[in-house]
């Protein structure tokens, strides 16, 4: 065998661990218990071992075991009939939680304001945190100066950073036992989930141009033409 078709044979393995689902109708394998033998990176197919390790880890570790229970039973009673906010609520009853905290943007302070009036009617102690939290000048961390927006009259409107560092770090030290994010944005989100200790789940996800409905854009012509132009342009940037 030549080094080129041994290489070549390296890569395709490499290839197969990388699952891609989204080229595959689920409906008709995965989600009936069968794998699909069409897809050759199928990972039911390529990682049985992984598949094993997982169902093994619902069996042994205790917090996998009952989210996973509670967040299945949450979406049979609810499905459909439930909000995201109702569904939220409900998980954190299961797991027994009892203190929950909010990372929230400016942009969303109403938002949050409910948010937390309609947790607290459940009886769940509530800690909130904003994004603009220790107000931390954007050059202060690195972000060009072009990147702080200034209005026609000169007066500062975004020279302070968001922070979500400070934000799971004031939720840590309050000992949430859960956090609910209410539109951080892409990327603080991150920052926030990787360095909060308790677990963290979404409930409003910011689009500014979709009235925070970030799957709006994926059906509809306005998504389609954004896109279309927005990868031509990059095209001419090359």
């Amino acid at each position: 065998m030549t080094i080129e078709k041994r290489n070549s044979k390296d890569e395709d393995d490499k290839l197969l661990i990388n699952p891609t689902c989204h080229k595959c109708n689920s409906r008709n394998y995965c989600t009936i218990g069968r794998v699909n033998k069409k897809l050759n990176n199928c990972p039911m197919k390529v990682s049985p071992e992984i598949e094993k390790q997982a169902r093994q880890l619902y069996k042994t570790d205790e917090f996998i075991k009952k989210s996973t229970s509670v967040a299945s039973m949450v979406e049979a009673k609810g499905y459909i009939h439930w909000p995201r906010l109702k569904d939220t609520i409900e998980y954190a009853k299961g797991m027994g939680f009892t203190k929950l905290g909010i990372a929230f943007c400016i942009g969303l302070q109403k938002e949050a304001e409910k948010t937390a009036e309609i947790l607290e009617k459940y009886g769940f102690y509530v800690c909130s945190v904003c994004c603009k939290t220790g107000s931390i000048k954007k050059t202060d961390v690195g972000v060009p100066e072009e990147f702080t927006m200034i209005s026609k009259t000169g007066y500062p409107l975004g020279f302070v950073t968001c922070n979500p560092v400070a934000q799971a770090l004031l939720l840590n030290k309050a000992e949430t036992e859960m956090n609910i994010i209410v539109g951080l944005c892409v990327g603080h989100d991150i920052t926030f989930t990787n360095l909060s200790k308790a677990p963290v789940t979404t409930l409003i996800a910011k689009d500014r141009s979709n009235p925070h409905n970030p799957a709006a854009v994926l059906f509809t012509h306005y998504g389609e033409s954004f896109f279309l132009k927005d990868l031509k342009e990059m095209k001419k940037m090359i």
